[in-house]
């Protein structure tokens, strides 16, 4: 279909246009506004349409990652490492963090690893937009994908450092069953990522200082979440409600699942409530939901400037 922009003027031709606004002529014409947002449902149709260049798209961005490092594809196992041996040394060693907890180094791994997978994708999410306005401005394709992309660029990176994860976890104990809820609780945590990601994509469009902020509220999120401790342990003692509230984390909640899912000695051998499921659950419809639509809401506006 024929476009033409809102912010042209220009006059009407004689004959039986003479006299017509350009609103009029474009709508006697069939013309549309240039860059106009989509419908809701056709948005969608879009999006699953350029679901292969969404993948190949993330696939190229993870190769293309690290190479120009010598060590390459190595430092999306080896920096997640590296961060279990400093959170291990500071938190485990000195601070006694480990006390209580069965097999520490494996249960603190799980949770640094779990939580970078949510931390990446919000970092790249918050950058998505503004680090590439000239694909944007370039190609005609929904936005969102690119915040998605980068999402399953994060998820991707997890999956590869999970066969790291999985040889730590068997230094401790063997597989078992709950093995398998490993599965539905990435599933969850992916679409609460995706959903997160969405979201700070279009702030971070409009705050360009919002990535300079994002690292100290996520390292802030990452200490309240009990990567390094038992949160429920160091909470035991407070106001009910501020029990809830900890509790509630979601990142709390995914780690928790995925400990429990590798490590069910680590919470003696009890399942974890049913209500964790429903929690984990709830999480990711309300982040995905309503990211996906926040995000949508301003579709028009993204590039322009």
């Amino acid at each position: 279909m024929s476009t033409v922009s809102d912010s042209v003027s220009f006059s009407a031709p004689g004959g039986a246009d003479a006299g017509l606004t350009p609103k009029q002529l474009a709508a006697k014409y069939g013309l549309s506004v240039s860059g106009k947002r989509p419908s809701f449902s056709q948005y969608v149709r879009d999006l699953w349409a350029r679901r292969h260049f969404i993948v190949a798209f993330a696939t190229a961005r993870l190769v293309a990652q690290y190479t120009t490092a010598k060590l390459g594809q190595v430092w999306q196992v080896l920096t997640p490492l590296l961060n279990c041996a400093v959170f291990y040394l500071v938190f485990g060693v000195m601070m006694k963090g480990n006390q209580g907890i069965t097999d520490y180094i494996a249960w603190l791994c799980i949770g640094v690893f779990v939580f970078q997978f949510s931390q990446s994708a919000v970092l790249s999410g918050t950058r998505a937009i503004s680090d590439n306005l000239g694909l944007i401005r370039a190609l005609h394709f929904p936005r969102a994908a690119l915040p998605i992309a980068f999402t399953i660029i994060q998820l991707q990176q997890l999956l590869i450092s999970m066969v790291v994860l999985v040889v730590i976890v068997l230094f401790f104990q063997m597989p078992t069953m709950t093995w398998m809820l490993i599965i539905p609780a990435l599933v969850l945590q992916s679409v609460f990522n995706t959903g997160l990601a969405l979201a700070m994509a279009r702030i971070g469009a409009k705050t360009s200082d919002m990535a300079q902020l994002m690292p100290f509220l996520l390292r802030t999120w990452m200490y309240t979440s009990g990567v390094m401790y038992s949160v429920q342990s160091a909470v035991d003692k407070w106001p009910t409600v501020f029990q809830v509230l900890f509790r509630m984390n979601p990142a709390s909640v995914y780690m928790d699942l995925i400990r429990y899912a590798f490590m069910p000695n680590a919470y003696n051998k009890h399942a974890l409530p049913d209500h964790v499921w429903v929690i984990a659950l709830g999480w990711a419809l309300v982040a995905g939901v309503a990211g996906f639509i926040f995000f949508w809401k301003a579709e028009e506006e993204y590039g322009r400037g």
